[in-house]
C-alpha cells in the first residue's frame, strides 16, 4: 500500500511541474501573465486612441508582445501616425512602440 501512496505521490508531483513549466514562457512565447498584461496594454492603447478627440479613425490595429505594442492599419495623415504612436508611448507598462501604420 505504501508503494502506491509514493507512486500517487510521484504522479501528482510531475503533474504539478508540468503545469507549472507549462505556463513559462520564452523568447518566442509569452507566459499566462504576459498574455493577460498584454491583453491589458492592447485595450488601453485601443481605448486611448479612440478616445483622442484628434484621431478620428477607426483603422489602426493594436497587438501588444511582451510589452511591445505595434500599430498597423491606415491613417489620413502622417500627424496621426504620429499621434497614435505618441499615446501609444504614454500608457504605462509599455516598452517600445513598432509604427506600422500607413498613409492612405
Amino acid at each position: 500500500m505504501s508503494k502506491l501512496k509514493l507512486a500517487v505521490r510521484f504522479l501528482l508531483s510531475l503533474l504539478l511541474v508540468v503545469a507549472i513549466v507549462g505556463c513559462a514562457g520564452s523568447q518566442k512565447t509569452e507566459s499566462t501573465g504576459e498574455y493577460f498584461d498584454d491583453s491589458i496594454l492592447t485595450t488601453k492603447v485601443k481605448a486611448s486612441i479612440l478616445g483622442d478627440s484628434r484621431l478620428k479613425v477607426m483603422q489602426i490595429d493594436v497587438e501588444t508582445f511582451k510589452g511591445v505594442v505595434l500599430l498597423s492599419g491606415f491613417v489620413d495623415s502622417p500627424s496621426a501616425a504620429t499621434r497614435a504612436v505618441e499615446i501609444a508611448r504614454t500608457i504605462r507598462g509599455v516598452k517600445s512602440v513598432n509604427n506600422a501604420l500607413v498613409v492612405k
